[in-house]
């Protein structure tokens, strides 16, 4: 199984890994669109005032400008350490053994803006750069993402996908349609069977829901692989009626 997850918007500094090696991330042939996302957003970062209206950045935000112009030789730490947020926060990974942090590693991918899809323990810096920015030098992210991210998905022969990504991500690396996969909506159940999506809970529901994942060392090839380890492990995850959508009920 592959499990895909989104990036968050705050990130944990400093870090004592080596700069990044874009050459030694997960889908390696992702290289050629790392370089330039990159490169397009040092190069933003040369003009202050600029790099602070195309990130809408805020007045107290302003020191991410030198956070994205060190991207080549700040120090690195783990994707999955490095986000933190509500779904990082929920998952620890920092509090796994490394059972469960290698898990993570083999199986999870992260959705970040400059480098694509990253895996759970690849080595990157801080950075600030959300999905909807449009870069200078480049196209729109989702063009300049998509096509070549979905081919690296497909490339990775994953039996099956589970999506736990925003809807923004998606549109970043859509998960080819010839893969067996689900996108997971965390949903709310009434007590008179009224069902509400959520939005803290989501993210807070997605993070537990990997944590528990990557603590079992899941072995899971299909969506009914999923479906019966999630009923073994206290969680309600059903289909849908006439969508290829997995709601996970909390």
């Amino acid at each position: 199984m592959l499990l895909l997850l989104p990036p968050s918007e705050t990130k944990r500094a400093g870090g004592t890994g080596a700069p990044l090696d874009i050459d030694a991330l997960a889908l390696p042939q992702l290289a050629p669109e790392r370089r330039a996302a990159v490169d397009a957003l040092v190069a933003l970062s040369a003009d202050p005032d600029a790099a602070a209206r195309v990130l809408k950045l805020s007045a107290r935000q302003l020191g991410e400008v030198a956070v994205n112009s060190a991207l080549m030789t700040s120090p690195t730490m783990p994707a999955v350490d490095r986000y933190t947020g509500v779904l990082f926060d929920a998952l620890d990974a920092a509090a796994l053994d490394a059972g469960a942090r290698g898990w993570l590693g083999e199986h999870v991918l992260i959705q970040s803006a400059p480098f694509g899809p990253v895996a759970a323990l690849d080595p990157i810096p801080a950075y600030r750069l959300a999905a909807g920015t449009a870069l200078p030098g480049i196209p729109p992210l989702r063009r300049h993402w998509a096509a070549a991210s979905s081919a690296a998905l497909m490339g990775t022969g994953a039996p099956f996908v589970l999506d736990l990504r925003s809807e923004a991500y998606v549109a970043l690396a859509p998960v080819p349609a010839a893969m067996p996969s689900a996108f997971v909506r965390v949903v709310s159940a009434g007590a008179d069977g009224t069902v509400r999506a959520l939005n803290h809970f989501n993210k807070h529901a997605k993070g537990e829901f990997t944590r528990s994942l990557a603590r079992s060392a899941a072995t899971v090839s299909s969506r009914g692989d999923l479906l019966a380890w999630a009923a073994s492990h206290g969680w309600v995850l059903r289909e849908t009626a006439g969508s290829s959508e997995l709601e996970l009920v909390v």
